[in-house]
């Protein structure tokens, strides 16, 4: 066999190991857990609901495939996805599996995904700044990117800070993209405590339109204003 044939069906040798790193549910939440942010390898365990050493395990595989990689700061080892093609890798697995398999139609259905021209209708009032945008996401995810606009409410915190919202307004909240459920949760909650209240269906890896993106460093409003205590 000549060198060139060699070569070429070597390559084929490479794209595997880049398909077996995806193969695994586990490593593939990770890398979604990592389009929103670095995160320590303690933080991504709780976060995708494993243990320290599984996640560590699956974390290595990942890095051996040269999809993510990790830099030690002070006692702690945090990931981050080693280009942004990862990202886009994972968007188009994502959009490719919601063409081909009848199950992600369904699972898109239970989390009230939107099509194309609701999502439109619903960018441009937040674009127009007509809504109060919330994002239910762990703060540390909204400080490494959010919708511009948006006000960081983490859904654990959102009944106790019900108070600082306008019911006046309508609330649109999103969380991780469209097959997160944090925002269908928030969306329960501010119904019951009877706010106007929808999901988007899009969270800021997605976000293809670069003006939509922004990050602690370029807004300054991160909450909404808190209310002042009355004093007696």
């Amino acid at each position: 066999m000549g060198g060139a044939r060699r070569a070429a069906l070597a390559h084929y040798d490479e794209l595997a190991r880049v398909g077996k790193a995806l193969s695994n549910p586990i490593r593939l939440r990770l890398i979604d857990l990592l389009r929103q942010g670095p995160r320590s390898v303690e933080v991504l365990a709780r976060r995708a609901g494993v243990s320290l050493a599984n996640a560590s395990q699956h974390l290595q595989q990942l890095r051996a495939a040269r999809l993510v990689d990790a830099d030690k700061r002070g006692q702690q080892v945090v990931y981050r996805l080693a280009r942004p093609e990862v990202s886009s890798l994972f968007a188009e697995l994502r959009a490719l599996a919601a063409l081909l398999l009848p199950e992600m139609d369904r699972i898109g259905r239970e989390l009230a995904a939107h099509d194309d021209a609701a999502r439109v209708a619903l960018l441009t009032r937040v674009r127009a700044g007509a809504v109060t945008l919330l994002d239910v996401r762990p703060a540390e995810e909204f400080h490494a990117g959010h919708l511009r606009g948006a006000l960081s409410v983490p859904l654990p915190e959102l009944a106790a800070r019900l108070p600082e919202l306008p019911k006046s307004r309508e609330v649109v909240a999103y969380c991780r993209g469209p097959y997160c459920h944090l925002a269908l949760e928030a969306v329960r909650l501010l119904e019951g405590a009877g706010f106007r209240a929808r999901h988007l269906d899009l969270g800021p890896p997605d976000a293809q339109v670069e003006e939509l993106v922004a990050t602690a460093d370029t807004e300054k409003s991160t909450a909404p204003p808190r209310k002042p205590r009355r004093t007696t």
